[in-house]
């Protein structure tokens, strides 16, 4: 089991930053592909970013490529990702994911959920 509880959603202007934090308990975290994914009222759940087992290689979405950065610390159990230039468009709800060995971008095949953080942008 991997409990994950994410930090730093909030409200902010058009063309602001937030920096989202992810705090991981349980089994190993380095295992683990590690993943945000957001939710818009009345859309499905969307990738967003995701960060493979080492860190080294990151994916995005195409929507948010060049303004977000995903990263992990596996010493410290985290994942944050990085939100720039934001639009109102980035408004959702906010999920850290978790999966065990491959990457994914389908919310279907994510192993642990967050319980997700509020993302406000007001044009």
């Amino acid at each position: 089991q991997v409990q994950l509880v994410e930090s730093g959603g909030g409200l902010v202007q058009a063309g602001g930053s937030l920096r989202l934090s992810c705090a991981a308990s349980g089994r190993t975290f380095s295992i683990y592909y590690m993943a945000w994914f957001r939710q818009a009222p009345g859309k499905e759940r969307e990738f967003v970013a995701g960060v493979s087992r080492t860190g080294v290689s990151t994916y995005y979405a195409d929507s948010v490529k060049g303004r977000f950065t995903i990263s992990r610390d596996n010493a410290k159990n985290t994942v944050a990702l990085q939100m720039n230039n934001l639009k109102p468009e980035d408004t959702a709800v906010y999920y850290c994911a978790a999966r065990s060995v491959r990457i994914t971008t389908l919310p279907s095949e994510i192993d642990y959920w967050g319980q997700g953080t509020q993302v406000t942008v007001s044009s």
